[in-house]
């Protein structure tokens, strides 16, 4: 996939003057300010995925194996960090070789004509200590509306090859036919075959990025 130029950057507004917190204000840790700059995702130790009720009585989890992002993380003030992410419409994987065929085709995400799935930040404050509360545009099938991620701060360490690595896990619920995502099938009890809610999981370990 080629979904970000490498000449590609994110936008970053002028950092604003130092000054106290107001109060009610959570104050960024000053610790975390070292963080501060641009990295990307690492997949072999991510996973961007989601899971959904079925048949009323079992949860079904998936994941997309292919994806790209770039993300800025300003440790001294929270509001100037972003993100972008695109995911592989195709790259669905629950497990399930017949199932994925029909979650990847019209009746759902229909990757032959939207082979992506992005989120663009719009929005980060610091929600608590160690929480980070992001709003963004998420498209599917062509249809953008905004949603509300908490990310939970896991760590930071220096790998033995020498990479920094900063962890967080996030996650947000929606209402698929939002998105369109309106298929479903209905049991012989009277209840959905899957349901409307869809829960979105981003265990995330990003490396800093350099050049």
């Amino acid at each position: 996939m080629n979904l970000f130029s490498r000449s590609s950057t994110l936008r970053r507004p002028a950092a604003p003057a130092d000054a106290a917190a107001p109060t009610g204000v959570v104050a960024p840790d000053p610790a975390l300010a070292a963080l501060t700059g641009e990295w990307m995702i690492d997949p072999a130790h991510s996973r961007i995925g989601f899971s959904v009720r079925h048949a009323m009585v079992t949860t079904v989890r998936g994941s997309f194996a292919k994806y790209e992002s770039r993300l800025f993380f300003d440790g001294r003030d929270p509001s100037r960090s972003r993100a972008e992410i695109a995911l592989a419409t195709a790259s669905v994987d629950t497990g399930v070789e017949q199932r994925d065929a029909h979650l990847v085709g019209r009746d759902f995400l229909d990757a032959g004509r939207h082979p992506r799935i992005t989120f663009t930040s719009t929005a980060v404050q610091l929600a608590s200590k160690e929480v980070y509360r992001m709003t963004g545009d998420l498209t599917i099938r062509g249809t953008t509306r905004p949603v509300v991620l908490d990310l939970t701060y896991i760590g930071h360490v220096t790998d033995p090859f020498g990479y920094e690595r900063v962890g967080f896990d996030g996650t947000t619920t929606i209402n698929r036919s939002d998105w369109g995502l309106t298929y479903n099938a209905r049991l012989a009890e009277g209840g959905a075959m899957v349901s409307e809610r869809l829960r979105l999981q981003f265990d995330i370990a990003a490396i800093r990025a350099t050049g």
